[in-house]
C-alpha cells in the first residue's frame, strides 16, 4: 500500500466533512432570521434616507423619549428639561434609559435614531425567534416556522421598528415572558437561571410599557406552580413578580408624588371626568367594536397593514390554539391559555380615549400572539385534511406560506409610509424646532401641543399644554380649552413666569384664539397623514384678555365696596372643585370659550359649559342674604327655577340668544347652601356666578 504525503483533496474533504464550529453553526442557524431583518432594515432606513438625506423619526413621540434619554445622560433624569419639575411623560420608562448611554457617547440630535433602529430591528429578529419557539410545542415545526416568518412579514412590526419607539422591543419582552413562563410550567426541573430571568422580566415588561404588567401576572401564576413542592419559595417569588407589575406606579410616586403618570392622566378613559358611569362603559364598548369589526378586519385605519376580511381568521386562530392542545398534558395547556389571553389583551388600549393615534402603535405589541393563533390554524387545517389523505398534511406549510405572502404584500406600502411619515415630521416639528432655536430669544418658554421635536431641537424650555411633559397641566387639557384659559388666568396672577412667551401649536388643537398673538412663522405639510394638522403655527403669546371676564358688567356694588360674598367661575377647575360643582353628565366637547363685547364696550373672554339642563354647586354666603349675578346663555326663552338646599326660592326669565347677565335673590338661605338652577325648557350655557349682599347698592 502506497504511503506518503496526504493528498490536498483529502485535506479539503476532511475539512468539509468535519463538524462545523459553533460560530459557523450559529450563523447558519440565525441566517433565516438575520437576513430578512437586515433586508427590512436596509429598505426601511434606506427609504428614509432617500426622502430626507438624513435620519428621521416617524413619530414626534420618539423625540419625547430622546429628550428624556438626554436628561438621563446629562444627569437630571425624569426632568424633561434641566430645572423643571420631574415628570413621567414618556410612554416607556425603560426606552430612554436604554438610549441614554448612546447619547452620552455622542449620538446626539438625529444620530440617536441609529441606536434606536439597531435595537428595534434586532428586537424584530428576536421576536421572530420567540414566536417560533412559543408556537412549536403547540403546533409543531412547520407551523412554528410559519409563525416566525409571519412576524418578519407583518408590516406593522417593520413600521414600528422604523419609528424610533419602544414598540418592537416591548413586543419581544411580552413574547419572551410568556414563552419562558410556559417552559417553567412544562419543565420538571426548575433551574435557578430561569427563575432569575422570570423575576427580571416581571419588572422589565411593565417598565417598557405599563401594559407589561400582564406579563408580570403571567409570571406570577407560573412561579406559583412551585407552591406544590415549595410553598414558601413559590409564594415569595410570585409576590415579587406581582410587585413588578406595579413598578411604574411605584416609580411615578417616587419621582412625581403622583400614583398616575402624566400619560395615563391624559389618555385613559377611567379618571376622565367626562367618562363616568354609563358614559365610561359606552366609550369602552365603542372602542372594542372599532377594534374587532374595523381594525382586526383590515379596514380604515388598519387597511395599510392587514388584509381586508382578516377578523374571522384571527378569531379562528385563537380557537385553533385550544384545538391544538386538546387531550395533551396540562402543562402545555398553560401555554395555550396564556397565548389566548395575551392575544385578547390587544383590547387593553380600548380604555384609552382613543387608540387610533400613531398608526395604532398601542395595539401591535400584542399582535405576535394572534400570529401564533394563525400558525395553529394552519396546523389545524393540515390535521383535518390529513385525516382524508395523509399527504394533504402539506396544507399546513402551504397555508402558512399563503399567510406570509398576504402579510408581505403590505410591506412595500408600509415601508413607503415610514419614509413619508418621517418626512412629514422632519418638515414640520423638526423644522420648527430648529427655527425656534435660531429665531426666538434665548431662554424663551414655548407652549407646545406636540412637545417632542420642538423641545429636543430648540433647546428652549417648553410648556406642554397637553400635560405629558409639564407637571399639572394634564387635567386642564382633558377638561377642555375653557378650563385651560381659566387656569392660565390663575397662573398669570400667581406664577406668571410659568406661562410661555410663545406658542408653537396646531391652532385647532389649541382652541384658544384669545391667547394667540401675532403669527410669526408656520410649517405647512399637506402630504403626510401622521401629523396632527397640515399647518403648525408659531405665535407670540397674548395674555391681555386674561381676567377680562372675572368681574360682571352688571354693577354689583358701589366702587368703594366692590367685594363678593362668593364667586363660582364655571369651567375653572379650581373654582369648581372649591364649590362642589357637579358635571351632571357633562360631555367631552361641551366646554366653551367665548370672546365677545360687553354692553359697555369691553372685550370679554370667559369660559363656560354648554348643554346644561341642570346646575348644582355650593356657595359660602355666611349669614348674608344674597343677590346673585349670573352670566349665561339660553338656547331659547325660558324660565329658570332657583333652588337652595332643595327648596325653590325664586325664578327668572332668560331670553334665547347671546350671553347676558341676569340677577336673582337668595334670601333666607343657609350659610353654605347647595344652589340649583333648572330651566323649564331648552339648555343653558353658564359662565360665571357672583354673589353679593342682597341689601347692597344694585
Amino acid at each position: 500500500m502506497a504511503t506518503g504525503k496526504p493528498r490536498r483533496s483529502d485535506a479539503v474533504r476532511a475539512r468539509f466533512s468535519a463538524p462545523p464550529s459553533r460560530a459557523v453553526a450559529a450563523l447558519v442557524y440565525a441566517a433565516p432570521v438575520v437576513l430578512p431583518v437586515v433586508l427590512l432594515a436596509w429598505a426601511t432606513i434606506g427609504g428614509i434616507y432617500e426622502q430626507l438625506g438624513h435620519p428621521g423619526a416617524t413619530l414626534d413621540d420618539a423625540f419625547i423619549h430622546f429628550q428624556y434619554a438626554r436628561a438621563i445622560a446629562e444627569g437630571h433624569p425624569f426632568r424633561f428639561q434641566a430645572g423643571e419639575p420631574a415628570t413621567m411623560g414618556a410612554t416607556s420608562a425603560l426606552w430612554p434609559l436604554l438610549l441614554a448611554p448612546f447619547y452620552w457617547l455622542g449620538c446626539k440630535g438625529l444620530l440617536l435614531l441609529w441606536p434606536a433602529w439597531i435595537l428595534s430591528f434586532a428586537a424584530l429578529g428576536l421576536l421572530a425567534r420567540e414566536v417560533w419557539l412559543l408556537t412549536k410545542p403547540l403546533a409543531g415545526s412547520h407551523a412554528a416556522l410559519g409563525a416566525g416568518a409571519m412576524v418578519l412579514a407583518f408590516s406593522p412590526f417593520t413600521w414600528s421598528a422604523g419609528s424610533g419607539m419602544e414598540i418592537v422591543p416591548f413586543a419581544f419582552v411580552l413574547a419572551r415572558g410568556v414563552r419562558r413562563s410556559s417552559e417553567w410550567v412544562e419543565s420538571a426541573a426548575k433551574p435557578v437561571s430561569l427563575e432569575i430571568e422570570l423575576v427580571a422580566l416581571a419588572f422589565v415588561a411593565p417598565l417598557f410599557r405599563p401594559e407589561g404588567a400582564l406579563v408580570s401576572l403571567v409570571i406570577a401564576v407560573a412561579l406559583a406552580v412551585s407552591l406544590r413542592t415549595s410553598p414558601l419559595r413559590g409564594g415569595s417569588l410570585s409576590a415579587v413578580a406581582l410587585i413588578g407589575a406595579v413598578t411604574p406606579q411605584i416609580l411615578s410616586v417616587l419621582v412625581t408624588g403622583a400614583l398616575q403618570s402624566n400619560t395615563a392622566q391624559v389618555k385613559l378613559l377611567p379618571g376622565n371626568p367626562y367618562y363616568a358611569g354609563p358614559a365610561l362603559w359606552s366609550a369602552i364598548r365603542a372602542n372594542v367594536h372599532t377594534l374587532v369589526h374595523v381594525l382586526l378586519n383590515g379596514e380604515v385605519w388598519s387597511a395599510e397593514f392587514i388584509p381586508r376580511g382578516s377578523m374571522p381568521f384571527a378569531f379562528a386562530g385563537l380557537f385553533a390554539v385550544a384545538w391544538c392542545v386538546r387531550g395533551r398534558q396540562r402543562e402545555v395547556r398553560f401555554r395555550a391559555v396564556m397565548v389566548i389571553l395575551l392575544a385578547l389583551a390587544i383590547s387593553v388600549p380600548c380604555v384609552y380615549v382613543t387608540f387610533l393615534w400613531n398608526r395604532l402603535r398601542y395595539l401591535w405589541p400584542f399582535a405576535s400572539f394572534w400570529l401564533v393563533g394563525l400558525a395553529c390554524l394552519t396546523r389545524a387545517v393540515g390535521d383535518v385534511l390529513g385525516r382524508v389523505r395523509p399527504r394533504w398534511r402539506a396544507a399546513t406549510p402551504i397555508a402558512a406560506g399563503i399567510l406570509v405572502g398576504l402579510f408581505a404584500a403590505k410591506l412595500e406600502g408600509t415601508i413607503d409610509d415610514v419614509a413619508s411619515c418621517a418626512s412629514g415630521i422632519d418638515r414640520q416639528q423638526v423644522a420648527l424646532g430648529h427655527w425656534a432655536k435660531t429665531e426666538l430669544p434665548a431662554g424663551a418658554r414655548i407652549g407646545v401641543n406636540d412637545t417632542g421635536a420642538i423641545a429636543y431641537f430648540s433647546d428652549h424650555p417648553t410648556f406642554d399644554v397637553v400635560g405629558l411633559t409639564t407637571r399639572g397641566e394634564g387635567a386642564y387639557w382633558v377638561a377642555g380649552a375653557a378650563s385651560r384659559f381659566e387656569h392660565y388666568e390663575r397662573l398669570s396672577a400667581s406664577s406668571p413666569s410659568r406661562l410661555p412667551s410663545y406658542f408653537i401649536v396646531y391652532p385647532d388643537w389649541m382652541a384658544m384664539p384669545p391667547a394667540l398673538g401675532p403669527r410669526l412663522h408656520d410649517a405647512t405639510v399637506t402630504d403626510s397623514s401622521i401629523l396632527g394638522g397640515q399647518t403648525m403655527v408659531v405665535y407670540a403669546a397674548d395674555y391681555s384678555l386674561l381676567g377680562s371676564g372675572e368681574r360682571p358688567w352688571t354693577p354689583e356694588r358701589s366702587a368703594a365696596d366692590a367685594t363678593f360674598l362668593d364667586v363660582v367661575d364655571v369651567a375653572d377647575l379650581d373654582s369648581e372643585r372649591t364649590h362642589a360643582y357637579e358635571l351632571l353628565g357633562a360631555a367631552d366637547g361641551e366646554e366653551i370659550l367665548t370672546h365677545s363685547v360687553s354692553p359697555d364696550g369691553r372685550d370679554v373672554v370667559d369660559g363656560g359649559r354648554r348643554g346644561r339642563s341642570r346646575e348644582r354647586f355650593r356657595v359660602t354666603l355666611g349669614k348674608h342674604a344674597a343677590r346673585s349675578i349670573v352670566r349665561l346663555e339660553s338656547s331659547e326663552t325660558t324660565r329658570v327655577h332657583v333652588f337652595a338646599d332643595g327648596e325653590e326660592r325664586t325664578s327668572f326669565v332668560v331670553d334665547g340668544g347671546p350671553w347676558a347677565e341676569v340677577t336673582f335673590a337668595l334670601a333666607h338661605a343657609t350659610e353654605r347652601p347647595t344652589v340649583e338652577l333648572v330651566p323649564d325648557s331648552g339648555v343653558l350655557t353658564t359662565y360665571h356666578y357672583w354673589f353679593v349682599d342682597l341689601w347692597g347698592p344694585p
